[in-house]
């Protein structure tokens, strides 16, 4: 890079997005699983297990990545905080496996 070019990040969280994009997140095989799971939530929405803005997520019970599915009796309505956050200790790192 030159004088004054700096790599970009954002700043709250120190991350670079557009590379995180083109790494991972950009990949085929994530924006099918991705599509995957806009579906999920998109037919939930239609039979009114949730609602936009509602706090709620559509959770696979048993993970995409690890073999799951998306079929009814792999799904769940679960609260946001619950399906993204798992316990942490006094110092912020994870307990037990997650």
């Amino acid at each position: 890079m030159s004088l004054g070019m700096r790599k970009p990040f954002n700043k709250s969280t120190g991350r670079d997005y557009k590379e995180e994009y083109a790494r991972y997140q950009g990949t085929d095989k994530q924006k099918k699983n991705r599509a995957l799971r806009n579906n999920v939530r998109r037919e939930a929405d239609r039979e009114g297990k949730v609602h936009k803005g509602d706090g709620m997520d559509v959770d696979h019970k048993r993970a995409l990545k690890d073999g799951g599915t998306n079929s009814k009796h792999n799904l769940r309505v679960i609260s946001k905080s619950r399906n993204r956050g798992f316990p942490r200790d006094s110092k912020n790192n994870p307990i037990g496996s997650a």
